[in-house]
């Protein structure tokens, strides 16, 4: 079985851009449309990073490195 990869900047950048996201629609802005709204876009991210992830999991040589 292939090994799970090291994150990478992308994997922390997909992970501040969502704890941002939280902390406008709790803390900045708490309004119930744009908190339903930043569900909606974290779990577009979600996906996104999920398939990129899985990708890398699958179809990356185990010595690539390259970003």
């Amino acid at each position: 079985m292939v090994e799970r990869p090291q994150f990478r900047r992308r994997d922390y950048a997909t992970g501040a851009s969502v704890a941002a996201l939280l902390v406008v629609a709790y803390v900045v802005y708490p309004d119930p449309i744009v908190q339903y709204g930043v569900w909606l876009v974290i779990f577009t991210i979600w996906m996104g990073w999920f398939v990129a992830f899985g990708v890398d999991w699958l179809y990356r040589e185990s010595g690539d490195t390259q970003e």
